[in-house]
This record gives C-alpha cells, structure tokens and sequence, in this order.
C-alpha cells in the first residue's frame, strides 16, 4: 500500500503533466469554442475558419510583439504580447468585417442553405491559412518573454520535500485567468446589455427579432466583432502557452468543434464545459501512467509498458471520436444546443 508521501508524489505528478495543462488548454479551447458557438447561434452556420482567423489574429499580435521587442519595449514579468493584444484584436476584427462584408453578406441576403455557407467559410479558411504562411512563414514562431514560471519544480521540492515538483508556467496562470475575465465579460454583455439582448432574440427566432426593430446588419457586425476577439485572445494564449504555427491552429478547428458540439452548439455555457470535457480527455488519454501507477503500488509492481492508452499523435483523434459519438447518440449537446443541418 502506498503512504501518504507516496500520494502526495503521484498527485504532484498528475497536476503537473495532467490537470494543469488540461486546465490551461481546457480554457483556450473553451474560448476558441465559445467563437463557434456564437456564429453558429447567431449566423446559423458552421465556420470552419475560425481556427485560420484566430491563426490571423495571433500572427498580427507575433509580428507586433517582435517589433515590440526590437524597440527593447517590455512589461517583465507580463509577456510583451500583452501589449501587442489589442493590435492584433483590432485587425482580426477588420479582417473578420472584411470577409462578411465581402463574402457571407452575398449569401446572407439570398437566404441560401446553410451548406452553400459552410463551403464558403472552407474557402475563407484556406485563404486566411495561405495569407497568414505566407506573412509569417510555416515554421514555429516563440514569442513569450518575461517570467517563465509561477511554481517552479525545484522550488516546489524545496519547499515540501516531496519527490516530484510542480511547475505552473505564467502562460498556463494567465490563460486561466484571462479567459475567466473574457467570459464573466462576455456573459455580461448578453446578458445585461441592449445589443446582447438582440442578439439572443436574434438567434432564437429571426423573424420577430426583426419585426421588433432590431438591426440584422448590426448583430451580425457585433457578432463577428465578439467572434474576433475571442479568437485572437484564445490564439495568442495558445501560442504563449505552446508556441504559434499556423498549421497548428489549422488542426484545432477539431477539438474546438467538437468541445462547441460537446456542449451543444449554440449554447455558450456549452461550449465551455465542452472545452474542458475535450481538453482532459485528450490529456487525459495520451498521458503515461507509469511513474503514476510505481508511486500507488509504493514500487511494489513495475508495468512493463508505459500504461499510455493512446499515443499523443492521436490526440486529436481523439476529438475526432468524442464529436462522432455526440453526434450520434446525443447531436444536441450537454445542453441540448441546436442540431447542425
């Protein structure tokens, strides 16, 4: 039987490889979710640029953090990206308003399904994945300054005497505490305010939303602004936390889908928990267990593997699977949101 040091080591562990970073990628997904979720709400289609345009976004906040950094401006211990946020919000929201403007507004006006859309918003994907590789290039782009680590593993060990140290880094602290600040804010908005109201009588029935009075121009122009912004907080704590690759956001359009779908799409509360449910299954499933496993039989038995269920390249299979099995035994979510048509 393990002792209660034995414990306190394999929990030590786990927050350190497990629960910490799931939390901090729970929480970038959750925000990159919430995006989803409001334009399939509100737009009624599913948007499948929404990685490459929170790809946009952070490579505009990359860019100004360089030149930033150049000018030997900075705010240590604070990442210097910080600086370059509200740069990079301000152009993905242009760029956002640019593309409605000029591509979705066309099918908006013609009420065609939500399919012709959906092929519409692939398109636009591909061509905010072009633009943005070909800006900043297709390598990896490490931009984070400033203090490394709130918890540092050696100062841990020091300070309890424990085996195993953790490590919380200030992107993964910051990641959480912004997004709960970005949320509580957000659920003000539509919550308190005129235009968030309209926005949910928008997007539960159209029709009298607009017999009412209310700007369909307008909840669409706040929509994408509110769609921006999320997308390039939640692209710039992803790219502090990680590094920033523009393929990478490419491939997260899955998780964020399938954490929006997760909780119901349409539903914000949803997509939150979805993104956390996706974020711990995914660490959750490609962690090796096997350090875990020696402290909880106090090494009386070794396994002779590395009691991994799944290989981290099949991390995002595993988003994959979650959003087929929504799908079919329960397609409208947690929180019962809308069915994708």
């Amino acid at each position: 039987m393990p002792d209660f040091v034995d414990i306190l080591n394999a929990l030590a562990l786990m927050s350190n490889f497990v629960f910490v970073p799931a939390l901090s990628y729970g929480a970038q997904l959750a925000l990159g979710a919430l995006g989803i979720t409001l334009v399939f709400g509100i737009l009624r289609f599913a948007n499948f640029a929404h990685g490459d345009q929170m790809a946009f976004g952070t490579m505009v906040v990359v860019l100004v953090t360089f030149w930033l950094q150049a000018m030997g401006v900075s705010i240590d211990p604070v990442p210097t990206a910080f600086l370059a946020l509200p740069i990079g919000i301000a152009v993905a929201i242009l760029m956002s308003l640019g593309i409605d403007r000029t591509v979705y507004r066309f099918y908006r006006k013609r009420r065609v399904a939500p399919v012709i859309y959906v092929v519409a918003s692939v398109g636009v994907m591909y061509l905010l994945n072009g633009l943005t590789r070909f800006v900043i290039g297709p390598d990896d782009q490490r931009f984070a300054d400033g203090a490394r680590f709130l918890i540092n593993a050696r100062e841990f060990k020091e300070m309890t005497g424990l085996a195993e140290g953790i490590t919380i880094k200030v992107s993964q602290g910051l990641t959480v505490l912004i997004s709960i600040i970005v949320v509580i804010a957000l659920f003000w908005f539509l919550q308190k305010t005129r235009m968030g109201k309209a926005m949910r009588a928008y997007s539960d029935n159209e029709d009298l939303a607009l017999l009412s009075g209310i700007n369909p121009e307008k909840v669409v122009a706040v929509t994408w602004i509110i769609a921006a912004t999320l997308a390039t907080i939640a692209g710039t704590m992803y790219g502090l936390d990680k590094s920033f690759k523009p393929f990478t956001y490419f491939q997260l359009i899955l998780p964020m889908f399938a954490a929006a779908i997760v909780g119901g799409i349409g539903q914000p509360v949803g997509a939150i928990v979805g993104g956390f449910i996706v974020a711990f299954s995914e660490v959750m499933l490609t962690y090796a267990y096997k350090k875990v496993a020696l402290y909880l039989t106090h090494g009386g038995w070794e396994p002779e593997g590395l009691l991994q269920i799944l290989s981290t390249e099949y991390k995002f299979a595993i988003s994959f699977l979650i959003l087929v099995v929504v799908l079919l035994v329960r397609p409208t979510g947690i929180f019962r949101g809308k069915v994708i048509t």
